[in-house]
């Protein structure tokens, strides 16, 4: 069966299996970089999550052999997780005052989002937009998040501006900024040691603690300064997704262009559609103190 044909038999399954006064469906959302992504929505009474379980990894699941019975227990197992760990008060989005500690901010591609950011407050800077949501939870599993809308911050009586503000201040304490050389993020990923005997590193990834959302770092007050100072000199800053950023000394990189070829390359091969963050390269200037497109 194609992906349309996968997606109406699990909503099938699903019903089958879900008790009485669960309510189950296709939810078509738009993600990141204008993509759509399908998945099943499942509605409880009394619960007040309801999350959206994307299906393409499924589909892959599926097309590799794994029966259709194992795949739609597999995302109820995941509905239960999530619907657990993730539980809280829908009526507090209400209130400004509950959310506003929670109040973050992250980075996508301003030209690629043209049609989201009709409908969501934002800040543009270079060819990028600064956006904001509000980051419920953070558990094993992943994170909890609401996109914030113009229609979020019309029912709170709040000016863009405040939530830019509380947003600056609340990202870099709630998402605190890990800047390493690129050997040790790989060393760790494989549960490998690194030897700081071992030949210095040109590259080095910015991201924060968490990994989500990272290449947000790039906003945080003295961060880029700070990381020109441990340097000693001028460097690149390359949108490696919208999680992380990799920084490359400038007497250890390669031309301008070579390096935008780079990034075209690893965006269109390596890394997911709706993760993709720009194609250009950034320039930090020591002293200018600031990012240059």
């Amino acid at each position: 069966m194609n992906y349309q044909q996968f997606v109406s038999a699990v909503e099938v399954r699903i019903k089958q299996q879900v008790k009485e006064g669960m309510s189950v469906c296709i939810q078509t959302t738009m993600k990141n970089n204008g993509k759509n992504r399908v998945g099943i929505m499942v509605s409880e009474k009394g619960i007040n999550v309801s999350p959206t379980i994307y299906l393409e990894e499924y589909f892959e699941q599926y097309q590799k052999h794994q029966s259709l019975d194992r795949i739609v227990k597999s995302i109820l197992k995941l509905y239960q997780e999530v619907r657990i760990e993730h539980a809280w008060e829908t009526s507090v989005l209400q209130s400004f005052s509950k959310m506003q500690q929670k109040i973050v901010y992250k980075l996508i591609h301003a030209e690629e989002n043209a049609e989201l950011l009709e409908q969501i407050p934002h800040v543009c800077v270079l060819d990028l937009a600064i956006v904001f949501y509000v980051l419920l939870d953070v558990s094993k599993s992943g994170t909890a998040t609401i996109l914030i809308t113009d229609d979020i911050v019309k029912m709170w009586g709040v000016e863009k501006e405040k939530i830019y503000n509380i947003a600056h201040q609340n990202t870099k304490k709630l998402l605190p900024p890990e800047f390493q050389t690129m050997r040790s993020v790989v060393a760790e990923l494989l549960g490998e040691e690194t030897n700081d005997e071992e030949e210095e590193d040109f590259m080095y990834v910015l991201t924060n603690e968490i990994r989500s959302f990272g290449a947000a770092c790039i906003l945080y007050d003295k961060v880029l300064e700070d990381i020109g100072n441990q340097l000693g000199e001028n460097y690149y800053v390359l949108p490696s997704s919208i999680h992380e950023v990799i920084i490359v000394p400038e007497s250890k990189s390669p031309n301008r262009i070579d390096l935008e070829d780079m990034i075209e390359e690893i965006n269109d091969t390596q890394v997911e559609e709706e993760e993709i963050l720009s194609y250009r390269a950034y320039y930090f200037s020591r002293k200018e103190n600031r990012l240059i497109l």
